[in-house]
Formats: structure tokens, C-alpha cells, sequence
């Protein structure tokens, strides 16, 4: 009785409301339905019926989305995670026991271990009760307790559940720059540091930030990380590619890079930023210094702002190359903010650490003036704060054990450990593959990838123009189905015209690379064999 009395009540203070803002012809009417409330026309459901909205399909939805793609997790994946449900239901049913996911950046998910030490401090910086137990000390190290102390002094409530700055907790921020001055061995500035959720979204905040419309263009090497396609085709701009030289090992040759940035001014492109992946992701090159002062002076000239990704910094597997930052290069030859716009992305997933379900990293900004950054901020609050266990890592990463601290010993044995099982196992995939007639593999020098390139018979490049693939995804493809193994075709990296590759990672546990390779020779020869001219 309340209700309908409530209800009628509403609907006699609204008749003259509706009233006065509906023609006089309509007021006359009884506009106001018994069952409602609210005041509607009688008109008003014959009007909607003829204008409504249509459901969300393919065709109507954001054409930027269907633009982007990302191969890594594409239709090979996809296909991949079928089989290994069919496995598990109806074990035997395949020529393979297991799925060997060879097709993207993710350790643990193969069997590699985390850091003791990282572990540690993350544990007592989640449940942080633990420190006050006296059990405590005979299961952590006295380091990891320490530091989690003064981690937890700095962070909000001392809770890993509470939002942080939007830049991400300042205290560990300050961490970070003193690690990124140790290692390049000049001054870093906490204020230029924005923690993210991984490396992705501060490339997607850079790619808002530049891009206006399609008239705005970043360079970007071929092959490259799809992310980068996939977020410059979100973001609405235009991909200038520059193409890397497989016959020098990958490298990066500046004449390519200026032809292609003159050839897109010359439609009216106007290029923005130039995107340097150090160690290369596929390609797994690492530039030479003087390469990377050729390419600091040319973005300087050029107004260029440096995109570099440099998560792989820490997997170097050669002797005659190291890892030099482009800030680093940038300062060594006197340049400072005022000279040149320079991002620095890092990441917590790679390295020897591998965190990626944590998902940390940050980007370090220089050379963009107080009210860019300002706009820059904007962007990262929208998103409030990355993760704090995130964050925590990525301070922990740039600052690890370090010499007379109890963890130190135990730190360095596990990443050298994971560091020369990686090169050795880049090796024998590098030699593996340049085993099988017609592929052809450049060294893996730093990364987790080889991207070995497939000369396949006129038969295989015909059948594929008949399934309506590509070449590279038809090869994919069937080695999936006749060994479980998992690789992205080089299509969806970018790659020559004409030439098909693809991408494969080094981090399947050492002792199951002889079946990789096993598997692998088995099919490339049958497959040559199926199509051979």
C-alpha cells in the first residue's frame, strides 16, 4: 500500500511537470502511462521502434579494433589451446604427449624459477604480520626482511591493497632512479619515472599521447613486436616501417631509416617518434654502440622522440656486445632534457627474472616539457596506479642484492644460472635450425627469440595462396598439428616482402629441447618432402 501510494503520489507531481514541457496538443493527452512513474508520449514507442539502436556486430563496432592484430596470441594459439583441451580429455589422440608453447615471452609458465630474493620480499610485503613472528627469521633472509621493513615504509597504509600515486609509489620510484644512475652512471629523476602494469601500457600511453590521427606516424622497425602495430593502429596513427638487414645479422642501417621517414613526409605523414627495440624482439640483436650515436644524432636533427624498448637489457648472450641505454648514449655525448625527447620502457617480465604474471614496469621520460607532462600524468590517473606488487618488483629489479648481503650468493647463482641456460639453449635452436635445408637462422644475441627464415618450395608457397594463408602460418600451422609445438609465423612480426620466417622462443626447460629439436627435424623433413618442386 506504501508503494502505490509513493508511486501514485510521483505521478500526480510530474503530469504538470510533463505538461509544461510537451506541446499543448500532446499535454491534452493522458500522456502519463498507469504503470510508470515517469512521463512518456504515446508517440514515443512507435518513434523508437523506427530509430533503434542496432546489436553490436563485426560491422559496427570500432574499425580501429578490427584493424589491430597481435599475433603472438593469434589463430596459431588459438588452434594450440584446442589441442591441449583434447588432450587432456582423450589423451593419445595426438602424435604428442604435451603442448610446447614456443611462441611468446612467458618463463614461468615453462618452468623457470623465480628469484628466491624478489619472492621473499614480495611474501612479507603482502602478509605483512609475518615480520612481527620470530619464525620468520629462520625462513627469510635477513635482506629480504630488511627490505621489505623499508618498503612497507614508504607505501600507503603499508598495504599492497591500496592505490598508490598515479605515478606509483615515490619511495620506490626514488629506488628505481638510483638504479638506473648505477647502471648508466649518470643522474635519474624519480619525478620522470610512471610505474605501469608491464611495459605494454606505458607504449599504449606514449602511442595516445603522439598520435592525433592517421596523419601522424611512428617508425618502427620490421620485423618488429606487434604491440606496436597494435597499439599505433589503436591509437589511430600510421606504422612507417624501416626495415632491419637480415644479411648484417639485423641491423639497423640509418639511410634505411631516412629513406622511409622521407617517403612518409612526402605523403603528408608527419612522423612523430622513432621506436628502437634493444636487444631486438624478434630478431634478438643487439645494437653496437656507434650504431646507437647514429641513431641519438638522427633523432636529434630529425625531431624525433626516441622510443626505446629495452626490456631485454639483461639477456645479452654475447661476449663482444653490452647494453648500453640510449639515455646513457644520449648523455655521453652532452645531450640533455633540452636536445632530445628519449622514453625508456622496462619491463619485470623479461630479463632473467620473468615475472609476467605480476606484471610491473615503468617508462622513464626526458626532454618533454612540464605541461606535456602534465598531460602525460593526466593519462596515467585515469588508470589510478599500476599494481603495487607490480611496483614493488620493478624496485626490486633495478635494485637487487648486493655484495655482503646475506641473499647476494643465492641471487647470483640463480641468475647466472638462467642466464647461461638461456644461451646455451639459444645455440642449439640457432644450430638446430640452420641444420634443415632451406631455413637459414641469424645468432641470437641477446632476447629470448630466434626468428630463423624459411626458403619454402614454389608447392608450399601454392598451397598456402590455396588455404588462403600465408606461407610462414601454413608451415606454423602444420608443425603444430604434427608435433604440438608452438611458433607465430614471421607475418605477424612484419617482415621483406617475398621472404617468410618465424618466430620461435628459447625458454622451454633445457632438458626438453632434444625433443624440440627431434620433433622439429622430423617434420621440416617430411614437410619438404610433401612439397618439394
Amino acid at each position: 500500500m506504501l508503494r502505490r501510494f509513493a508511486a501514485d503520489k510521483a505521478k500526480h507531481l510530474l503530469r504538470p511537470l510533463c505538461s509544461s514541457l510537451l506541446p499543448a496538443s500532446a499535454a491534452a493527452a493522458d500522456l502519463v502511462s498507469s504503470s510508470s512513474p515517469f512521463c512518456t508520449s504515446s508517440s514515443a514507442p512507435a518513434a523508437m521502434s523506427s530509430t533503434k539502436t542496432p546489436p553490436v556486430s563485426v560491422e559496427n563496432i570500432n574499425p580501429k579494433i578490427i584493424k589491430c592484430e597481435y599475433a603472438v596470441r593469434g589463430e596459431i594459439v588459438i588452434l594450440a589451446q584446442r589441442l591441449q583441451q583434447e588432450l587432456q580429455s582423450n589423451p593419445g589422440s595426438r602424435p604428442f604427449d604435451e603442448i610446447l608453447y614456443c611462441n611468446i615471452g612467458n618463463p614461468q609458465s615453462l618452468g623457470q624459477l623465480p628469484i628466491t630474493f624478489f619472492r621473499e620480499v614480495l611474501a612479507l610485503c603482502d602478509h605483512p604480520a609475518l615480520l612481527d613472528k620470530d619464525q620468520t627469521h629462520g625462513l627469510f633472509s635477513s635482506d629480504a626482511i630488511d627490505r621489505a621493513w623499508k618498503i612497507l615504509d614508504v607505501m600507503p597504509g603499508r598495504a599492497t591493497g591500496a592505490y598508490s600515486h598515479s605515478q606509483g609509489i615515490k619511495g620506490l620510484r626514488d629506488l628505481i632512479a638510483a638504479g638506473i644512475a648505477a647502471r648508466d652512471g649518470f643522474p635519474a629523476n624519480a619525478d620522470d619515472i610512471f610505474l605501469t602494469d608491464g611495459a605494454s601500457p606505458a607504449v599504449h600511453m606514449m602511442m595516445q599521447l603522439l598520435l592525433r590521427s592517421e596523419k601522424d606516424g611512428i617508425l618502427c622497425p620490421i620485423p618488429q613486436y606487434p604491440l606496436y602495430s597494435a597499439s599505433i593502429a589503436l591509437h589511430g596513427g600510421t606504422l612507417v616501417p624501416y626495415y632491419l638487414n637480415e644479411a648484417t645479422g639485423w641491423g639497423l642501417e640509418l639511410s634505411e631509416v631516412k629513406k622511409q621517414l622521407e617517403d612518409a613526409r612526402s605523403k603528408g605523414v608527419t612522423v612523430r617518434a622513432l621506436v628502437v627495440i634493444n636487444p631486438g624482439n624478434p630478431t634478438g640483436q643487439v645494437l653496437a654502440e656507434d650504431n646507437q650515436r647514429e641513431i641519438v644524432d638522427f633523432c636529434k636533427e630529425e625531431g624525433l622522440v626516441i622510443l626505446a624498448d629495452e626490456v631485454y637489457q639483461e639477456n645479452i648472450y654475447v661476449d663482444n656486445k653490452k647494453f648500453h641505454s640510449f639515455k646513457k648514449i644520449a648523455r655521453s655525448m652532452g645531450y640533455g632534457e633540452e636536445d632530445i625527447a628519449l622514453v625508456s620502457f622496462q619491463s619485470v617480465s623479461k630479463g632473467y627474472y620473468g615475472e609476467c604474471g605480476k606484471r610491473g614496469g615503468y617508462m622513464e621520460l626526458t626532454g618533454f616539457t612540464a605541461e606535456v607532462r602534465e598531460q602525460i600524468y593526466k593519462i596515467a590517473s585515469v588508470n589510478l596506479c599500476s599494481n603495487i606488487s607490480g611496483q614493488i618488483l620493478a624496485s626490486l629489479v633495478m635494485n637487487p642484492p648486493q655484495e655482503g648481503d646475506e641473499s647476494f650468493e643465492s641471487y647470483v647463482d640463480e641468475k647466472d644460472g638462467i642466464l647461461l641456460s638461456l644461451a646455451r639453449r639459444a645455440k642449439t635452436l640457432e644450430e638446430a635450425f640452420n641444420s634443415l635445408e632451406g631455413v637459414t637462422c641469424n645468432r641470437a644475441e641477446g632476447a629470448m627469440y630466434l626468428f630463423p627464415r624459411l626458403h619454402l618450395p614454389h608447392k608450399a608457397i601454392e598451397a598456402a595462396k590455396a588455404a588462403k594463408t600465408a606461407p610462414d602460418a601454413l608451415y606454423a600451422r602444420r608443425l603444430l598439428d604434427a608435433t604440438g609445438i608452438v611458433v607465430v609465423p614471421g607475418s605477424g612480426f612484419g617482415q621483406v616482402p617475398g621472404t617468410w620466417h618465424i618466430r620461435c622462443t628459447i625458454l622451454p626447460q633445457e632438458d626438453k629441447i632434444p625433443a624440440i629439436v627431434s620433433r622439429l627435424k622430423e617434420f621440416h623433413e617430411a614437410f619438404m618432402a610433401e612439397f618439394r618442386d
